[in-house]
């Protein structure tokens, strides 16, 4: 008469380890590619370790993080990162979401070959298109520069005035990210149904009617995810302000992460570096914090 109720606790934790057997390979990679080397600059960052104190070092607590604030320095790699990666995030999410915008208009004749043909920039190594493009904005030599001299244009010096030099970063990095966003938007807007829009058009909205009532309300938590990524990104972005600037001219495009490298390889001071590192590491922790509290971007992924 009595039937006893299944362990459904029992069953549930037996289950739950089978599935950490199976994520057990993927914790070893993270603990080694991310926690390991993330100690190891947390606790260089509180020594004195350096060239001349590269056997023999201390620990000095937080001394290194006090003399990076002192010296100025940060605010002003901090500054210039910002700029950086709001700057390029602007122009890489505006021109692709605007491409996407364009190729998922219906009516488009030839829009497959459109969307082959921006994939181009991902067909050669990022490197070798950064240097690619350091030789276009040559002062002397650079196709740019000749071609804008076709129209009356004076040479412009691209690499050797800051502001120039920072918006060169931007320009090539546009070049190198925008078909990443394109179809990272295109498959978001590809994902709204169809039967919204023609209920739009019924109600009389027009182009601009429609995206501001149906696309972007739908698509907000999406394109706040895909912003903030490529903010990430960006703020990380090394191979552009090492390869294309080299912190130049004169400090005026380092940013943190190149920053770092230099005080690293250059100085040869690997606290100061570790402790850069670890600020930079916070800020982002910070600002992604805030940012997915106030717009509930990380919604997408579950």
């Amino acid at each position: 008469m009595f039937r006893s109720k299944p362990n459904v606790n029992g069953v549930r934790a037996r289950y739950e380890w089978k599935g950490m057997i199976f994520i057990l390979p993927v914790l070893v990679v993270l603990a080694f590619l991310d926690f390991y080397p993330l100690g190891i600059s947390i606790f260089l960052s509180l020594t004195n370790r350096s060239i001349a104190h590269l056997f023999v070092y201390q620990i000095v607590g937080l001394r290194n993080y006090a003399a990076i604030i002192g010296s100025g320095t940060l605010f002003k790699i901090l500054e210039q990162t910002a700029v950086w990666s709001t700057g390029s995030i602007v122009l890489m999410a505006g021109f692709g979401f605007l491409l996407a915008l364009l190729m998922t208009q219906p009516g488009i004749s030839g829009s497959r070959i459109y969307r082959t043909s921006y994939l181009v920039p991902w067909a050669y190594p990022a490197f070798i298109t950064i240097l690619v493009w350091k030789g276009l904005l040559d002062y002397q030599l650079g196709f740019v520069n000749k071609f804008l001299a076709l129209f009356g244009i004076s040479k412009i010096f691209w690499l050797g005035l800051p502001s120039m030099a920072m918006l060169s970063m931007m320009i090539v990095n546009l070049w190198l990210s925008f078909p990443y966003y394109t179809y990272v938007y295109t498959a978001s807007l590809q994902s709204v149904p169809k039967e919204l829009y023609d209920a739009a058009k019924m109600d009389g909205y027009g182009t601009f009617g429609v995206l501001g009532n149906v696309t972007l309300p739908l698509l907000k938590r999406q394109i706040a995810f895909i912003t903030v990524f490529g903010f990430v990104f960006t703020w990380n972005n090394f191979y552009i302000p090492f390869l294309l600037t080299n912190g130049g001219p004169g400090t005026s495009t380092y940013i943190l992460v190149s920053y770092t490298y230099y005080e690293q390889t250059a100085l040869l001071q690997y606290g100061i570096a570790s402790a850069y590192a670890i600020i930079s590491v916070l800020f982002l922790l910070v600002f992604v914090i805030l940012i997915n509290r106030y717009t509930k971007m990380m919604s997408v992924l579950y």
